[in-house]
């Protein structure tokens, strides 16, 4: 057996977040709200990894995340890999992605925007900074703010 490998007990159902930017890592586990799981959760940071010099990765028993999760994680780190577990086999690996539209899951940063006077849904349309793939921009469908999404509050 190699001791130079970090040895983590396999899962019969769940999912794995593997390439989690290092400094990221902790905005996702507070965002899924892990802290109040009753499942096996594990937590690796600052993992070596060929893509980035360090990584983050989280292993959820016995829990899957919903569509709206997906997106909040997709706004924050659109690098990362969701891995679906069943009956100990990875069913499902794939990147995560920006989806084209945000409803009802960010606060616009514009004080003077209708969507923070009236109780209704936010509206944010997607796509990504000009001269990087993987930067963010959402812009507000009621005032027209732009911001990136690093920059926005989760709701």
């Amino acid at each position: 057996m190699n001791k130079d490998k970090m040895l983590v007990e396999a899962i019969r159902d769940g999912i794995v977040l593997d390439h989690i930017p290092a400094e990221k890592l902790f905005k996702i586990v507070a965002l899924l709200r892990l802290d109040t799981l009753t499942t096996p959760v594990t937590i690796g940071n600052n993992l070596i990894s060929a893509r980035h010099k360090r990584k983050g990765i989280i292993k959820m028993a016995d829990h899957f995340v919903s569509s709206q999760e997906i997106d909040k994680i997709a706004l924050l780190a659109p690098e990362v890999h969701l891995n679906v577990i069943r009956d100990y086999q990875v069913t499902e690996k794939r990147q995560v992605a920006l989806p084209s539209e945000v409803k009802g899951l960010v606060r616009c940063p514009n004080p003077k925007c209708i969507t923070n006077a009236e109780p209704m849904q936010t509206l944010f349309h997607v796509s990504t900074e000009e001269g990087s793939d993987q930067k963010c921009l959402l812009e507000c469908h009621y005032c027209g703010r732009k911001t990136r999404a690093e920059e926005v509050e989760l709701l």
